[in-house]
């Protein structure tokens, strides 16, 4: 679990520095800073996000060192410690859709997005859909569209772009 959250971590651009006294050698690479050791508070100074994958024991020392410095933690597998908590994320092209479970069952939150992303369009038909409904979302303000007459109308184009598709 800890591996693919700093997949997601590196992809978004966070520094990460992973603090343990083992550490498996998947996680040792490029923009990882590792320090092998047990975990101590200060590790959390300058800190605004922090991913506690440990023990109960240890998850809650990183808990009360978060409080004290007023950083999320999310904890894997331990929502007790937790304060912030990831929701599956599906991303193609700028969409994204998230799916969270406040923590309780993040496996169940794995296969709803492991099945919603069998029903969404792939990267490149959701970038095609956005830039039509970006190009009919400006062409609708400038002629004063009522809000609630546009999506019907994007449904409308939306079907007729992936109709031409097939």
């Amino acid at each position: 679990m800890a591996g693919t959250k700093l997949e997601t971590l590196l992809a978004a651009g966070a520094r990460v520095t992973v603090v343990a006294p083992e550490v498996r050698e998947d996680v040792c690479r490029p923009g990882v800073e590792i320090r092998r050791r047990p975990f101590e508070p200060d590790d959390l100074n300058g800190a605004w996000f922090a991913v506690a994958a440990a023990t109960p024991e240890v998850n809650r020392q990183v808990e009360a060192a978060a409080e004290a410095r007023r950083v999320f933690v999310n904890a894997v597998d331990d929502p007790l410690a937790a304060t912030a908590f990831l929701g599956a994320v599906i991303r193609r092209a700028d969409v994204a859709v998230a799916i969270s479970t406040g923590g309780r069952s993040p496996a169940l939150a794995g296969l709803l997005r492991e099945a919603l992303e069998v029903l969404l369009p792939d990267e490149e038909e959701a970038g095609s859909w956005l830039a039509a409904a970006e190009v009919l979302r400006a062409n609708w303000r400038a002629s004063a569209v009522p809000i609630a007459e546009r999506r019907p109308l994007l449904l409308r184009a939306l079907n007729e772009l992936y109709g031409a598709r097939k």
